[in-house]
C-alpha cells in the first residue's frame, strides 16, 4: 500500500479538478492542458502515462486510449502556487492534438485573426476508426 499523502500537497479547486498543462520533454513545447482529478494523478504516477478527468465525458481517461498516441510521462511538477501540475512527456506518434496535430495550440493570432500553423499529421478520421 502505498503512502498517497503528496496528492494533499496539490491545490484542487472546488471541483476536485487541477489544470495539467502538458509539455513535450524533448522539444519543452506545450501540446495541451487537461484536467486532472485525484484519481489520474495518481494512476499517472502509478502507470508512468498521463490520464486525465474529461469534464465532457465526466470520467478518467488515459491519453491515447482510443489513438494510441500514448504520452509517456518523464517528470511530474507542481508550480509555486500548487494549483497547476506540469507533466513533461516523450509524446509517442508525435500526435498529441485530437485533430491530427502535433499540438493542439496548432492556431496562431495574426492581425485580427486565428490563423492554423500547424499541419494535419494524420487525420482523424483515419486515427479514430470506429
Amino acid at each position: 500500500m502505498t503512502n498517497d499523502h503528496w496528492l494533499s500537497k496539490v491545490n484542487w479547486a472546488q471541483d476536485g479538478l487541477v489544470p495539467a498543462v502538458v509539455q513535450e520533454a524533448q522539444s519543452g513545447r506545450v501540446l495541451m492542458v487537461a484536467w486532472m482529478d485525484r484519481e489520474a494523478l495518481k494512476k499517472t504516477v502509478d502507470t508512468g502515462q498521463a490520464h486525465f478527468w474529461s469534464r465532457s465525458r465526466k470520467k478518467l481517461w488515459h491519453k491515447g486510449e482510443e489513438s494510441g498516441h500514448v504520452q509517456r510521462v518523464k517528470s511530474i511538477r507542481l508550480d509555486c502556487d500548487e494549483d497547476v501540475v506540469l507533466l513533461e512527456v516523450e509524446q509517442l506518434g508525435g500526435i498529441a492534438c485530437h485533430t491530427g496535430r502535433h499540438s493542439c495550440f496548432f492556431l496562431e493570432y495574426d492581425n485580427g485573426q486565428w490563423r492554423s500553423v500547424d499541419p494535419v499529421i494524420k487525420s482523424p478520421e483515419e486515427i479514430y476508426r470506429k
